[in-house]
């Protein structure tokens, strides 16, 4: 029959939203859909660690950093 869908307001800083539409255009992907794929994943990786604690304790560091 199809997927349900629904909204998800995330508040970011301007910069942030303004390197994700970068990211997103460089994939030929909306910002929707590009926020969609990330929370998704985030969420199977948080899932895996069993908490943020555990989760961000792991974390890579971001690139030029």
């Amino acid at each position: 029959m199809g997927e349900w869908k629904v909204q998800v307001s995330v508040r970011v800083l301007p910069e942030m939203r303004r390197e994700l539409e970068v990211a997103a255009a460089r994939e030929h992907r909306t910002l929707g859909n590009l926020g969609g794929i990330l929370i998704g994943w985030a969420f199977a990786q948080l899932q895996a660690a069993g908490s943020t604690e555990k989760l961000l304790r792991f974390r890579i560091p971001a690139k030029g950093k």
